[in-house]
């Protein structure tokens, strides 16, 4: 399994739950962004500068995902792609995004999407807390093991 991140909007708390798993587990995890980004030096991280544009770092890495990779991304539309791929995506949250909801969760982006075009404060997310940071640490363990369990 690889580990890609949608890394321009990543809180840098995630990351670091990331870089602990990628070299604790010899999981390749590759962070693209439109930035320059730092990693910590190991062989199992790298970042990717890709051009800036809409949707440059998604694109790239709808092109390079494959069944059974993990993707990091609060992005429903890139979350759906990679559904569609089969390859996992979870938010940073800790939300998994899977062919069960993605359906009702583009629904749903879209619509607010609407509301905001219009005009409606719709307000934002709430803050990123500890309980998010946990739920990701949960959640991403869970995908790993589930991974790594031999068939």
């Amino acid at each position: 399994m690889q580990i890609w991140v949608d890394a321009d909007a990543c809180p840098g708390v995630i990351k670091e739950i990331l870089y602990r798993a990628a070299v604790r587990h010899a999981l390749p995890l590759t962070l693209v962004a439109n930035q320059w980004l730092r990693v910590p030096p190991s062989p199992h991280i790298r970042a990717v500068q890709v051009a800036q544009g809409f949707d440059v770092a998604d694109s790239h890495i709808v092109e390079q995902v494959a069944a059974g990779d993990l993707v990091i991304t609060a992005d429903i539309p890139l979350a759906a792609l990679v559904v569609e791929k089969r390859a996992f995506a979870l938010n940073p949250r800790g939300e998994l995004y899977s062919a069960e909801n993605i359906r009702q969760l583009l629904d749903m982006r879209n619509f607010m999407d609407s509301l905001r075009s219009s005009g409606v404060d719709t307000g934002g997310p709430p803050a990123f807390g500890p309980g998010d940071r946990q739920n990701f640490a949960n959640q991403l363990d869970r995908l790993i093991a589930r991974q790594r369990k031999p068939v």
